[in-house]
């Protein structure tokens, strides 16, 4: 693929492609996004929402290519090019594809982070993130304009588990980062790392007890089959920035630039307040359907009580201590 930023008249000279606008003379920037899904899916709206913002703001010629169902590869890879200068543009990745770069950036996914959906988005709206943002602009060359993501963890049970009293030394599935099985033992569960793929049969066959997962996942995967028992521990909600290429970033016009980080804003909220709703949406339908029952965890101060130093023993770990205070002091 050539490289995806595509300038018209002098730029052409650094070996940018030119492309015409239709009416004569008028110049054309070309932009490139990508993304794992369809335009179903929250991340593709979040990322038309920015163009449709981007473009509007703009009011000259642009155009954006957005390159959907993994054409260009993974997250993973769409942020290695977007820090590279080629290939993408903008792209919304997962923190954890980031912290080859930024060991600060897995704190966005980090339990507990935040104390409810209300406090998410205050953290979002208000810069809470910014120090990370930073740290990645410097390490990676990407920019994050923007926020989307939304996706409640809740655990999925073969039982109710409504106080800590169940929750006391229950087998649960965790995913393979160490935070994930320091946090899942300090608040008294017993946590175990398993394949993604095998997480329904070690329910099933009685390894585990239990998972943890949004509600998209739960539907995709028909957890309820073997865990109908929802506990609503609400312990991760999910942050998915969008990313931008420093490199392609500075080669733009600057009313450009401007609109670019309105855009990014605008289109992050869009996501989230889809990913959140439509969240939601999927528990409350799959409960109506009698697939799974949801129960209120009684004691959710206490685990934000118990996760906290193993908060704080990260944070200091990844040299992002501040950035876990700023967070915790937005009410």
């Amino acid at each position: 693929m050539t490289h995806p930023i595509r300038l018209a008249g002098a730029l052409a000279v650094a070996g940018l492609l030119s492309v015409s606008a239709g009416a004569a003379g008028a110049q054309e920037i070309e932009l490139h996004g990508a993304v794992q899904f369809n335009d179903n899916h929250a991340f593709n709206k979040a990322l038309l929402k920015f163009e449709e913002v981007t473009a509007a703001c703009y009011k000259k010629p642009i155009k954006f290519v957005l390159h959907r169902n993994s054409e260009l590869g993974l997250e993973k890879d769409y942020f290695n090019f977007m820090s590279k200068g080629v290939s993408v543009d903008y792209a919304i990745v997962s923190p954890s594809h980031m912290s080859t770069y930024s060991k600060m950036a897995p704190l966005m996914d980090m339990p507990f982070l935040f104390r409810d959906l209300e406090h998410w988005n205050k953290v979002l709206d208000q810069g809470g993130l910014d120090p990370i943002a930073e740290d990645v602009k410097k390490k990676a060359d990407v920019i994050l304009i923007g926020y989307a993501g939304g996706g409640t963890r809740n655990l999925i049970v073969n039982k109710p588990v409504e106080n800590m009293e169940d929750l006391k030394g229950l087998p649960i599935r965790v995913m393979g980062a160490p935070i994930q099985t320091q946090i899942f033992q300090a608040i008294t569960a017993a946590p175990t790392v398993i394949a993604y793929s095998e997480v329904y049969n070690a329910i099933q066959t009685g390894v585990i007890a239990a998972a943890e997962n949004e509600a998209a996942g739960i539907e995709q995967m028909k957890f309820y089959e073997v865990g109908p028992d929802i506990s609503l521990t609400q312990h991760a909600i999910t942050v998915r920035p969008i990313g931008f290429s420093g490199k392609t970033f500075r080669k733009l016009p600057a009313d450009l630039q401007e609109c670019i980080m309105k855009g990014g804003k605008e289109g992050g909220k869009h996501g989230r307040d889809i990913e959140s709703g439509e969240d939601s949406a999927k528990l409350a339908k799959m409960e109506s359907d009698g697939l799974l029952k949801t129960h209120k965890f009684a004691d959710r101060a206490k685990l934000l009580e118990l996760s906290e130093p193993v908060k704080k023993s990260y944070a200091e770990e990844l040299g992002a201590t501040a950035v876990l205070e700023k967070i915790n002091s937005i009410k």
